[in-house]
């Protein structure tokens, strides 16, 4: 299975980031894994809605710079950073630079509607 980025619609989530879904087994028939990956956006001065998710969740940072919030912490991330997010945190993150943040975010098992709650 190959696909390109320019071929996955964006959307905007319910957390308020614009998502581009590379690859959910929920909606890609014949893909073997139980993880989705996105690729996604947060403008300039912007944050994401406090959410939970009921699975785990990952971030790759790819271009840009945040603070991500994590239940009670925080942290500075930017270019090449990974973060791990436990299923049930509270957690947005906040573009504090003066360009998109751009990264990419692994959910497992798949994301589905159901499995995220916006504070």
């Amino acid at each position: 299975m190959t696909k390109n980025l320019k071929d996955c619609p964006e959307f905007i989530s319910e957390d308020h980031c614009g998502l581009r879904e590379l690859v959910n087994p929920h909606h890609d028939p014949g893909f073997p894994g139980r993880y989705s990956l996105a690729y996604a956006t947060v403008e300039p001065g912007k944050k994401s809605f406090a959410h939970k998710m009921l699975t785990s969740e990952a971030y790759y940072i790819l271009e840009g710079h945040a603070i991500i919030h994590i239940d009670n912490e925080q942290a500075q991330i930017g270019p090449e950073d990974f973060v791990s997010i436990p299923p049930g945190a509270t957690q947005w993150i906040e573009n504090t630079g003066t360009t998109h943040l751009v990264f990419l975010c692994i959910v497992d098992p798949a994301w589905r509607k159901e499995d995220e709650i916006v504070d």
